[in-house]
């Protein structure tokens, strides 16, 4: 069929609009296009430097309309390719860019295979175009984030990495830079997040030739995940743990000691409960899936002593480095000294290098190996002829280090830094006490009789562990207090005890191995079973020696301690404990009942029972309540953290200036109470007259001028005569 006056050849997007209405009675009209677009293609590859506007033009028709006649456009996608792998460098950029433009619209129709298209757009980014390759960029992110959307491609996907590993150890920077970008892109979108990935990057990224990606790489490592925060969550539940925790506190007669101690209850729970909301300073997890940490780190060293990059590269080494030693636990003794030569008050970026020295600290490291590093900061850092800054911040820095390694320490080095908790500026007085309360948790025998406080039951509790000593707990931490019977707490404003219902033990000597009971009319029935018992093995076993006798009698006394020590222990009167019977009246207890001590009653609850929330908060409230009773102001014990906080070691305590505001703010706060502004000469009557000298404070200048001239100082000659007539005046007068 022959169209008279037809102008669709000449109008591309008449006929595109048109072809995606109808597709079949425009086909001849297409065909006509993609001739010509054929022809085209062969005079373009003569000269592929030259722009053709035409050629762009129907490139992008045909990439528009393509999915109506995929049989005549079966060819046209690998013409494209291999026109952009044979002139990628040589193509016109806007050339350049319309073809990979096409290429993205045809994969988006699904008319050409992801892999091979992705494989040519790494190529592509060897281009010296900065646009083309951040656009190129984005694109792969997106395009391998789309494809692992619903389900992970695992084959896809290792056929990618693959690649792109390859082009991790391309020479050309460009590349291999925009190929470890990708990498780490996909990594925190959660899209590549796999050991392979984060391992390649630390044996090929770190240790590239190119500056740029190992840069890229070691930031990769020292970088940090924002975790979502929900608004929605309320603070409820820490409003109870708090209610809980006072009214638990209350006792009948209130005094200024009980006081202060609900006050330092109080201010317990709540920083407990802030650090529970906010997320841990570092909390990514790259670092953890290192396979061999101990030879990156070994070979990280390595680079840092033979290379010659800049400072900032130097600090990035040194940073990875100490993390990888804190959080493996690695033994690298020769990063000590290296790090040791950085220490001066005068260094650059001095804070973050005595950061390090804390993030390499670990319990492991042996005390011989960082107390060097200890002393080099006491003798640069923490001496009265530096700043009180500079002193802050070594003490800081030292109360870091030892928070984990507390054995680097020496006993006559510390009770040093500990004579600065008098020192006359607040900054240093405050960095040395920071320092006392951190040996009076860990290891108060290292600290002078008089800085090692009071102690407290949590400190009474916990075993000091040697080099290389592992703690294991055998139950639940303060489970202990779960034995006890609990009733509901009275949340009201009342004076009553609060406290009665504690020290009564629970039964966990069960048979069958059974749930704790916390009813008293199961104790009750629980004892007078025993009773019968007893009197039944009493009539069958008449006959014994005294050595059951007097084995009762050992337990009948334990009974009787146990009794008298739990009254101590709590505030109200318990019921007197049974006077000791005569021998031959004595009951022996049946050999399925053990007694047992209240270590051994948590353990066997633990693995008895399993604990409620509920359970849960009675066992905070108490390693909360031990942790302030017999103490004034006591931080609970800290969980080590894996990233050591800047702040924490420049923090200085010290009063900053006031601005302007803040100084008039003050200065009306001090005119409050003044009964009058203005001078007051201290007259008892206001109404009398003033003397001379007050009224000459309100007279003109031009007036009091010559009274102002004689203020002027003497000459040595006239202070000469005046004393000479003086003494001349004196003789007369005699």
């Amino acid at each position: 069929m022959v169209r008279h006056n037809n102008q669709l050849p000449d109008n591309l997007p008449q006929l595109q609009n048109l072809i995606k209405r109808d597709p079949e009675s425009y086909k001849e009209e297409f065909s006509q296009q993609y001739r010509h677009f054929l022809s085209s293609l062969e005079v373009f590859e003569l000269n592929p430097s030259n722009e053709n506007k035409s050629l762009d033009e129907l490139v992008m028709f045909i990439a528009q309309v393509a999915q109506c006649y995929p049989d005549v456009c079966l060819q046209f996608p690998q013409h494209l390719v291999d026109l952009l792998k044979n002139h990628a460098t040589t193509l016109d950029p806007q050339m350049r860019n319309c073809f990979v433009k096409a290429l993205i619209l045809l994969r988006n129709k699904n008319l050409i295979p992801a892999l091979d298209l992705l494989e040519l757009f790494f190529q592509l980014l060897r281009c010296p175009d900065k646009n083309l390759r951040t656009f190129l960029q984005n694109h792969i992110i997106t395009d391998i984030k789309n494809m692992n959307a619903k389900h992970k491609d695992m084959k896809l996907n290792s056929t990618l990495q693959n690649f792109m590993y390859s082009m991790l150890k391309d020479t050309n920077p460009r590349a291999a830079k925009m190929s470890v970008d990708i990498m780490i892109e996909l990594y925190k979108k959660n899209v590549w997040n796999d050991p392979k990935t984060v391992n390649v990057i630390a044996t090929v990224g770190c240790f590239s030739k190119i500056t740029k990606v190992q840069v890229a790489s070691l930031k990769f490592f020292l970088g940090h995940d924002e975790e979502d925060k929900d608004p929605d969550e309320s603070g409820s539940e820490d409003e109870v743990d708090l209610k809980s925790a006072l009214m638990s506190n209350r006792v009948n007669k209130k005094t200024k000691k009980r006081k202060k101690q609900l006050e330092a209850v109080k201010k317990q729970v709540v920083k407990a409960s802030k650090k529970k909301k906010n997320a841990e300073p570092f909390n990514f997890s790259g670092i953890h899936y290192i396979h061999n940490p101990q030879g990156l780190a070994e070979g990280l060293f390595k680079q840092l002593q033979s290379g010659n990059e800049r400072f900032e590269v130097k600090l990035m080494h040194l940073d990875v480095i100490s993390r990888l030693i804190g959080i493996h636990d690695l033994f690298l003794f020769s990063f000590y000294p290296y790090i040791t030569r950085f220490i001066q008050p005068h260094q650059r970026q001095v804070t973050r290098i005595l950061q390090f020295a804390a993030q390499a600290s670990h319990e492991l490291v042996p005390g011989d190996v960082l107390e060097p590093v200890l002393k080099t900061i006491a003798n640069n850092f923490i001496t009265e002829r530096n700043s009180s800054d500079v002193m802050a911040i070594g003490l800081n820095a030292t109360r870091e280090i030892c928070s984990r390694c507390p054995l680097a320490m020496g006993e006559e080095l510390l009770r040093d830094l500990a004579m600065y908790k008098a020192y006359k500026e607040k900054s240093v007085m405050m960095a040395a006490r920071s320092l006392i309360m951190l040996y009076r948790e860990q290891l108060p025998a290292m600290l002078h009789k008089k800085d090692r406080g009071r102690q407290t039951e949590a400190q009474a509790e916990r075993k000091i562990k040697e080099y290389g000593e592992v703690h294991a707990h055998e139950s639940v931490p303060g489970a202990e207090v779960l034995l006890k019977k609990s009733k509901t707490i009275d949340l009201g404003d009342s004076d009553d005890d609060s406290d009665s219902n504690d020290g009564q033990w629970v039964d966990v000597s069960d048979s069958e191995g059974g749930p704790v009971s916390d009813g008293d009319d199961d104790d009750e029935e629980d004892e007078s079973d025993e009773e019968e018992d007893d009197d039944d093995d009493d009539e069958e076993e008449e006959d014994d020696s005294g050595e059951d006798e007097e084995e009762s009698d050992e337990e009948s006394e334990n009974e009787e301690e146990e009794e008298t020590t739990t009254s101590k222990k709590s505030n109200v009167p318990k019921k007197s404990a049974t006077k000791k019977e005569p021998k031959e009246k004595k009951q022996k207890l049946p050999k399925e009942v053990k007694l047992l001590n209240e270590k051994e009653a948590a353990q066997e609850l633990a693995l008895t029972r399993i604990f409620t929330d509920e359970d849960f908060k009675r066992i905070d409230m108490a390693n909360i309540k031990k942790a302030v009773t017999n103490s004034r102001k006591r931080p609970l014990e800290k969980d080590k953290a894996e990233f050591v906080k800047l702040d924490n070691i420049e923090m200085i305590y010290k009063k900053r200036k006031h601005d302007k505001d803040s100084r008039l703010e003050t200065v009306k706060e001090g005119r409050k109470d003044r009964e009058r502004f203005g001078y007051k000469d201290g007259r008892k009557n206001e109404n009398c007259s003033t003397t001379n000298r007050e009224k000459r404070k309100g007279k003109n200048f031009i007036m009091m001028r010559h009274k102002a001239r004689g203020k002027v100082k003497k000459s040595f000659k006239d202070k000469q005569k005046a004393l000479r007539d003086h003494l001349l005046k004196q003789k007369k007068m005699k």
